[in-house]
């Protein structure tokens, strides 16, 4: 039997999956990490990206998070997620049509608009999609 650490996801509406995984990798700000049973204490802010969690056998399951903290505790890991969604639930319509808003927006020079906020939706945006065509990817293996 492998080691497991007990994962709690957790978004500002709701509690998004408790339970034991095998491996945790994370979207931090410095980068992607993996996260094992023991790993050393860390705090780290998220970005938006896909949390994917390896559970027990060949069980995976992979939430969109779109930034939030992340704590590592030697048994437990903590992602208080400004929104988690599960990768399966996720609404490719809208995400689709806020990425085209966004790169609309970045696109017209004259337009009056938060910058900033752009960005932000259409890094969201791609990160909803892309979380979506690795879990679809998976599906079909």
């Amino acid at each position: 039997m492998a080691m497991t650490v007990h994962v709690d996801i957790v978004s500002a509406e709701a509690e998004i999956y408790s339970g034991l995984a095998e491996l945790v990798l994370a979207p931090a700000s410095e980068g992607e990490v993996g996260i094992l049973p023991r790993h050393a204490p860390f705090l780290s802010q998220l970005k938006p990206g896909t949390v994917h969690l390896k559970l027990s056998g060949d069980h995976e399951e992979s939430f969109y998070v779109s930034g939030g903290m992340l704590e590592v505790q030697p048994h437990v890991v903590t992602i208080l997620a400004d929104t988690a969604v599960r990768a399966h639930d996720i609404d490719e319509a809208a995400a689709v049509e806020a990425k085209t808003r966004a790169e609309k927006l970045l696109s017209d020079s004259n337009a009056a608009f938060d910058y900033t906020r752009a960005q932000v939706e259409l890094a969201e945006a791609m990160a909803q999609l892309q979380t979506l065509q690795r879990f679809r990817s998976k599906i079909r293996k």
